[in-house]
């Protein structure tokens, strides 16, 4: 059994350990709230917008050639993977869950074609970067995470499949469902995924376009693309502070429990030690009478 000066000082860590987790509980829950209503009140938008892009995609000609050609369907020979992560850990499984997705997709989806990787986030960047080409980092987009800051980085994804620098792109986030749990999601999106079902009753709708249906959709795309990549990085953000705060509750229960079962150890090490001392006491004061 450790002596009592090594159990009180490994109390004092733990007790030290415990605060820290709690504090980053509780700043990490102050910072879920707000990036958690954001989500929720962008979610609606973005998905009418993407409905609506994919019902006016699905009148036009195939030689219309709207938006830049960012619906055109290629064989695809080289693919950019857009993985959004965290600048920093203790987030339990959230950024090893896309880094590992990233591999499983390359491995399963693309063993055959070039595969670079667009990292947003530090730590999809540290890891990804031993495995593939990482083009481009963005770490620092998460000190100031506005629409006009990720527009850049749509436009600039947008120009590289416009040019034919890349055939396909996708986005790999955690999606946000509660504090406990982040859904791992691929998402295309270059090229525009054409509407499932052209038989649908808003494809179908007699609407009056003005002004042309075409410039419409070359208006809306650039839009389009840029609220869908907003989106799944605010998605990204909401989860990571839903994990850190899961994270840092179990930490902190654990915590707890290691240093209840320390301080019982401690108080029956003591109790030995006083029973001992008596002992000796009792064993020296009959050696004397003696």
């Amino acid at each position: 059994m450790a002596n009592l000066k090594e159990i009180r000082n490994r109390i004092t860590s733990i007790k030290s350990t415990m605060q820290i987790t709690s504090a980053m509980k509780m700043v990490s829950a102050a910072k879920l709230k707000k990036a958690q209503d954001a989500i929720t009140a962008m979610r609606p938008y973005s998905s009418k917008l993407t409905e609506l892009l994919q019902n006016l995609s699905a009148t036009l000609d195939s030689d219309s050639n709207a938006g830049g050609n960012y619906s055109e369907q290629r064989e695809v020979s080289k693919v950019l993977i857009v993985a959004i992560t965290s600048n920093r850990g203790l987030c339990g499984g959230f950024n090893s869950s896309i880094t590992k997705k990233v591999i499983q997709t390359v491995q399963e989806k693309y063993s055959n074609v070039d595969v670079d990787i667009y990292a947003i986030g530090k730590k999809g960047n540290d890891i990804l970067s031993k495995k593939y080409n990482v083009i481009a980092t963005k770490n620092e987009l998460f000190d100031n995470l506005t629409f006009d800051n990720v527009s850049e980085i749509a436009e600039s994804l947008m120009a590289m499949y416009a040019d034919g620098t890349y055939d396909k792109i996708e986005v790999i986030y955690n999606q946000f469902k509660n504090a406990a749990t982040q859904i791992t999601q691929v998402e295309q999106f270059l090229p525009i995924k054409p509407i499932e079902n052209t038989t649908d009753a808003a494809v179908n709708s007699d609407y009056i376009f003005e002004p042309s249906k075409l410039e419409i959709i070359e208006a809306l795309i650039p839009k389009s693309l840029k609220t869908q990549l907003y989106k799944s990085i605010r998605d990204s953000f909401a989860s990571e502070h839903g994990a850190r705060m899961t994270a840092m509750h179990k930490a902190t229960d654990n915590a707890t429990e290691l240093r209840d079962e320390l301080l019982l150890t401690y108080n029956k090490a003591r109790q030995a030690a006083i029973t001992n001392e008596i002992l000796e006491i009792v064993g020296g004061a009959e050696a004397l009478n003696n």
